[in-house]
């Protein structure tokens, strides 16, 4: 086993000379072996070694005997020691957690503490290869993303060092019989034989029978567990070029949209890696639990859809809609809905909800127009003027077209996404005549009058 760790550690560069390694120790066959592994190793390297156990207040007092128990060991071993106690169960309640989730996040607060005050290099844990087999083979039975099937990692940075795992190359039982031959004795916690802990349960009833098919199972899974790690970091790698070239985001409100031309000619496995990017800068990195696969699909459909105009519903009020050849990414407001109305004096100032502004005045010229612009003889309208949203039934004519025209059909023309169109702002005169949408369409041409009294309207985008 020596020699095998030992090649690990070389080949996958887990420790560097005169480092500071911190190893976490439960009292269990696998830390224990790891720390008296790690300290045969301290003269050679020139390592300093701190051993760091966490009573977890679950067990009561024969987990307060773990935590003396692997202090009694760094004493007679000549290690540092430093131990805690943590209340798992307050923690618990307090946050909303499970046990384990609570259990885990104090524990490397403890851990990230330690790390800080020694200024470590390294944080040591005994995982083995059997363990990486469990957990590879219990994500491969949940998930359905070959990003989320990579197993524990043997290296990945952690408060300012690295948390490494020499053992990953070696099953349970070389480490059992490692013991043996060292004369240590651990402390076994009885939970770890119960089959109610999902992980148990693989434990003992499956990975059993794929051992009987594969004794090397360890070396397999791990091998395969390092391919999935580079190939992911490439594919990670090339997803990110593809969300800064083709995604567009917005901080207030956040929304994130895109191109689904742009989107599609690049290689399905971008795809799939842009979306989760996507998600993750939507929600912060803590996307929710209930968001699965499923929802890949509807994305995946939802893009590759005839009509111009569709939504679907994404967990915590998230949108995803297709505005013809734009697939748009925002999250549902309450006010959205919300009806405004707002009278126009001339001349005057509108604040709209959402911080853009409209400005009125008098003039005696034309002004060069622009979508953005307004201008109409003073005569030709009813004083005041109102901005508000649509409402239903609205038509709108203007000079040249035989009739009125309603508005959905314009912002169909103009294809306007679904869900901006409720807020998008209307100008009518006093008679409810509508004047101007927006951006989109004008009732009154430019005027060749001269010499009169004219009303110039100036839309300004805000920084709300």
């Amino acid at each position: 086993m020596n020699e095998v760790v030992e090649s690990f550690i070389h080949k996958h560069q887990l420790l560097s000379p005169e480092s500071t390694v911190l190893v976490a120790v439960s009292g269990g066959p696998d830390s224990l072996a790891l720390l008296h592994f790690l300290n045969r190793m301290q003269k050679q390297w020139r390592l300093r070694i701190v051993a760091l156990s966490v009573d977890h207040g679950l067990r009561g007092e024969e987990s307060v005997e773990d935590l003396h128990y692997v202090e009694d060991i760094c004493r007679k071993w000549k290690i540092e020691f430093v131990g805690t106690s943590i209340d798992v169960n307050e923690y618990k309640k307090k946050m909303h957690l499970g046990t384990q989730i609570a259990a885990r996040e104090l524990r490397y607060a403890f851990f990230a503490e330690q790390m800080q005050h020694f200024q470590a290099d390294y944080l040591a844990f005994g995982h083995h290869g059997d363990d990486q087999a469990e957990t590879m083979v219990m994500r491969m039975v949940r998930m359905a993303d070959s990003s989320s099937l990579a197993g524990i990692p043997v290296k990945r940075e952690f408060a300012g060092g690295f948390i490494i795992r020499p053992f990953l190359c070696v099953t349970k039982k070389a480490i059992e019989d490692y013991c043996k031959e060292n004369n240590i004795v651990p402390r076994l916690d009885p939970s770890n034989e119960t089959i109610d802990y999902t992980r148990n349960y693989f434990r003992h009833k499956v990975l059993p029978l794929l051992k009987e098919k594969n004794p090397n199972l360890h070396k397999t899974i791990q091998h395969l567990n390092e391919s999935l790690e580079m190939d992911e970091t490439f594919l990670q790698s090339e997803a990110k070029k593809l969300f800064e070239d083709v995604v567009i985001t917005e901080e207030k409100p956040i929304k994130v949209m895109f191109r689904i031309d742009q989107f599609q000619s690049r290689a399905s496995a971008l795809q799939r890696r842009a979306f989760h990017l996507i998600l993750n800068y939507l929600y912060h990195e803590d996307v929710p639990k209930d968001l699965s696969y499923v929802h890949e699909e509807q994305f995946f459909m939802l893009m590759s859809r005839e009509k111009g105009n569709v939504q679907i519903d994404f967990p915590r009020h998230l949108k995803v809609e297709k505005a013809y050849n734009k697939l748009i990414f925002y999250f549902q407001q309450k006010e959205e809905n919300e009806p405004f109305h707002e009278v126009l004096a001339v001349p005057g100032e509108v604040l709209l909800p959402n911080g853009d502004t409209i400005r009125a005045t008098y003039t005696n010229e034309v002004a060069i127009q622009n979508e953005y612009t307004y201008i109409c003889l003073a005569s030709q309208v009813v004083l005041p003027l109102h901005i508000r949203n649509r409402q239903d039934g609205d038509r709108m004519t203007w000079n040249g077209l035989n009739g009125s025209k309603k508005l959905k059909d314009i912002f169909i023309d103009a294809k306007v996404p679904l869900h901006d169109r409720n807020r998008w702002p209307v100008v009518t005169d006093n008679n409810g005549d509508i004047l101007w949408l927006i951006g989109i369409k004008k009732r009154d041409s430019i005027p060749k009058q001269k010499h009169s009294l004219y009303i110039q309207l100036n839309y300004q985008q805000g920084k709300l």
